[in-house]
């Protein structure tokens, strides 16, 4: 059994044709023209139960509209999707109480004005969750999310990191077997997001939930999604190991060295400063080029590194797959 399943997925939209000028625009309040923007374009992935993909790609690749259509917002063109076995846009009860749908850019909704503790409670209300487990699954996420000082202020005096705390506290507390996360990082600070991971990773090693992410920063991508599907124009381009698309489209891989002698020799300098170098070497040279190197000079400390990963999404977005 798969938990999300997407089939030939297409979604295609009306949008007006904005043409500059005072007496278009004018026209243009007496006869609208429009054009058709296809936002995805026979997407096909599938998920298994209790596994972290990340899904990526740049703005306007068609990442939140995927995501939307998942959690049965949206009703796509044409296609097939299943999640959980069930068609998400008949958004049936039982289904919606089954997945959770977190945006970074908005991830506490309803009246600001509720404490956090009252939006909890209406969390439970709606989604039918017994006291008993309300109180136990609350006091589980208070040790992961730290809420426990949040509980009682508004929703509306809330930072930005709190606020995404709660939104996954809110979405968490009905135990949804499928998390679709869209950006939950967007905007944190270092430490916030650093706990953000943290605690989707510890999430998931506890329940076994199915994760789906997007996010722009890679540091969400590699700590938590050892498959990633990568999309672009609405259509994906890899779906694979993330280790694999490094090695894919990067033929080099970084030799860190801390050494009192010169290294320079062994391959093209990319950083050094007070004893610590960085070289790049071809993939298949990495081993001989290690080997010579400790034989060569007096090594402090050597470590053989992917590049970064965000050098080498970019390089897929502007230069595509080989």
């Amino acid at each position: 059994m798969t938990a999300v399943e997407v089939e030939n997925l297409s979604m295609s939209y009306k949008a007006p044709v904005r043409k500059g000028g005072l007496r278009a625009a004018f026209g243009s309040l007496v006869r609208r023209e429009y054009k058709t923007v296809q936002a995805l374009d026979e997407v096909s992935f599938t998920i298994a139960p209790g596994e972290v993909a990340g899904f990526i790609g740049p703005n306007g690749a068609g990442k939140t509209t995927t995501m939307k259509i998942l959690s049965g917002i949206l009703h796509p063109t044409s296609g097939a999707v299943q999640v959980l076995g069930t068609v998400p846009w008949q958004r049936r009860s039982a289904f919606l109480k089954r997945i959770a749908f977190v945006r970074g850019s908005q991830p506490v909704g309803g009246s600001q004005e509720l404490t956090v503790m009252d939006s909890l409670e209406y969390q439970r209300l709606l989604y039918d969750v017994p006291r008993t487990t309300f109180r136990r699954t609350l006091a589980d996420l208070e040790a992961l999310l730290e809420l426990e000082p949040l509980l009682e202020r508004q929703l509306r005096a809330l930072s930005l990191g709190e606020r995404m705390r709660v939104g996954l506290a809110m979405a968490l507390i009905y135990h949804p077997e499928v998390l679709f996360l869209d950006e939950p990082t967007i905007g944190l600070d270092v430490t916030a997001a650093s706990q953000i991971r943290e605690f989707v990773q510890e999430y998931v090693e506890q329940t076994g939930a199915t994760v789906l992410l997007t996010s722009h920063y890679m540091a969400d991508v590699a700590s938590l999604c050892p498959r990633l599907i990568l999309i672009d124009k609405g259509k994906v381009q890899y779906d694979g190991p993330l280790a694999e698309l490094s090695a894919r489209l990067s033929p080099y891989k970084l030799i860190r060295i801390s050494t009192q002698g010169d290294p320079s020799s062994f391959g093209e300098v990319v950083d050094k400063a007070d004893g610590r170098w960085v070289l790049r070497v071809p993939r298949d040279e990495v081993a001989g080029t290690t080997g010579r190197l400790l034989q060569a000079l007096e090594v402090v400390d050597l470590a053989v590194e992917e590049p970064p990963l965000e050098k080498v999404i970019d390089q897929a977005y502007r230069e595509g797959l080989r």
